[in-house]
């Protein structure tokens, strides 16, 4: 299962609505959770946008990457 978290990088990216149009206009076909607050972003000690994690089902991360590409 792929889950998006966006944590917005500037105020108008806040705006779930924004966010709602943007998912439609990208054609995103996964779950994204509006990270306002960072909790998310914060759990995982982030600090760069992109940055993919591949966690298994018990929770254990496999597999990160920072940055733009290697998405297949």
């Amino acid at each position: 299962m792929v889950i998006g978290n966006h944590y917005p990088e500037f105020d108008y990216e806040a705006d779930l609505e924004n966010l709602k149009e943007a998912v439609e206009r990208m054609e995103i076909s996964y779950p994204v959770a509006q990270d306002n607050d960072g909790a998310t972003w914060m759990a995982y000690n982030n600090r760069y946008w992109p940055t993919l994690y591949l966690i298994d089902k018990q929770g254990n991360l496999r597999y990160f990457h920072i940055g733009e590409g290697k998405y297949d």
